[in-house]
């Protein structure tokens, strides 16, 4: 199993999506999720529609740029494509692209770009699944899955990305106590708001 953080490695809600959490998750050898939209004709990193200044894309790219640390790139905004693949050329860093919607998803596809399909209580049928690298797995309303739906995923080649429950305000423990059972899947992901601790849990 893998660890990434949401939003990066944050002490506080002000920090989410900031160079300081982006640094403390590097330092701290997660990968990171992150959000990002068009503002001014540029990449930013923002979940909503910025109103003031965002740091800008290319430099949450470079700040993970040789660490071998991936980033799952929560798209905002159509028509982000190209000017994503421009951002990542030249770099060695892994990612893909998630939540963009249908449309979008098929110019992903079509570009031949890294991209996850969503599989939750709200999305029961992930949609291009065929060329799909991964399954981002999400709970919105409650526990609907169980490792086996994990295991379907896995067997059908997809790595997955969990979202760990505390995302949507949730207690995680059960969830982790059931993706213990799974830790030593290298393809499995978790992304959580609480790294350490979940590094501490799995003993990774």
């Amino acid at each position: 199993m893998n660890i990434i953080s949401h939003r990066g490695l944050w002490l506080d809600g002000a920090e989410k999506n900031s160079a300081a959490a982006f640094l403390r998750t590097r330092d701290q050898g997660f990968g990171t999720e992150t959000d990002v939209r068009d503002a001014g004709g540029r990449l930013v990193v923002s979940h909503d529609p910025p109103t003031g200044p965002a740091m800008l894309w290319h430099e949450a790219v470079a700040l993970f740029s040789g660490t071998g640390l991936p980033l799952a790139v929560n798209v905002k905004a159509d028509g982000l494509a190209d000017m994503l693949r421009e951002a990542f050329a030249g770099t060695d860093v892994s990612w893909f692209a998630f939540d963009m919607s249908a449309p979008e998803m098929v110019r992903y596809r079509r570009a031949g770009l890294p991209y996850y399909t969503r599989h939750s209580d709200v999305e029961p049928d992930p949609i291009l699944y065929d060329k799909a690298q991964g399954v981002w797995l999400d709970a919105f309303d409650g526990a609907w899955f169980d490792n086996s739906h994990v295991e379907r995923h896995l067997r059908a080649g997809k790595s997955v990305c969990v979202v760990s429950p505390e995302l949507h305000g949730r207690d995680p423990a059960g969830l982790w106590e059931q993706l213990a059972r799974l830790r030593t899947q290298p393809a499995l992901t978790l992304c959580t708001d609480q790294p350490i601790a979940a590094r501490e849990y799995f003993a990774i």
